[in-house]
């Protein structure tokens, strides 16, 4: 589709209006966007918790209005993280490695962040570098051509590095994540007893 953004802009606003219920679905997402705005000036426990339960309502509603899809949706989902570490493609690495390179510079600025995750990060980094490192020697002292997944896969060391290397990008994600949530409320718990 060589659409110019000009002509994407034009067919959302085609589907905007083109249905009551795009109509009803736009104006509901500017109603929340004005509630979180309102939100911004008052601090009132009403005002932050009604979007949260609007939002949640919406998802429990498309959960169950939409099941069939959505557990489609979950499968495909699930399929393309197994695909994406088992068999990985060489654009997906090497967006992996800028990934990890961005957040190793501001791992090293960060001064928020503790010396736990630093040091986590480090270890994480400094093994994916060197799948990194070791993925290129092998590929050009073998002459793996990475433009044909087949022969790429044919080799196996290259490939179980990738997918090592795609795997602990995988747990450093999960990792991350449960890390910044435990801190989340670790800081409201400290806010309540205090």
């Amino acid at each position: 589709m060589n659409l110019t953004i000009f002509e994407k802009i034009i067919k959302i606003f085609d589907y905007i209006f083109s249905s009551f219920l795009s109509i009803e679905l736009f104006i509901f997402s500017l109603l929340l966007f004005v509630l979180l705005i309102v939100n911004l000036k008052r601090k009132e426990k009403l005002f932050i918790y009604f979007p949260i339960v609007i939002y949640l309502g919406l998802l429990i509603g498309t959960l169950l209005a939409y099941n069939e899809y959505v557990i489609l949706c979950v499968k495909s989902f699930f399929k393309l993280i197994i695909s994406y570490i088992c068999f990985p493609t060489i654009e997906a690495f090497y967006m992996s490695i800028v990934l990890i390179t961005v957040v190793m510079i501001y791992t090293l600025f960060s001064k928020d962040m503790s010396k736990f995750k630093k040091l986590f990060n480090y270890l994480f980094f400094s093994i994916l570098y060197f799948f990194f490192m070791s993925v290129i020697s092998l590929t050009s002292y073998n002459g793996v051509d990475f433009g044909s997944l087949t022969n790429l896969y044919s080799n196996e060391t290259v490939l179980v590095l990738i997918q090592g290397s795609n795997f602990l990008l995988l747990v450093w994600f999960i990792f991350t994540f449960f890390y910044r949530l435990y801190l989340f409320y670790q800081k409201k718990f400290d806010e309540e007893i205090i």
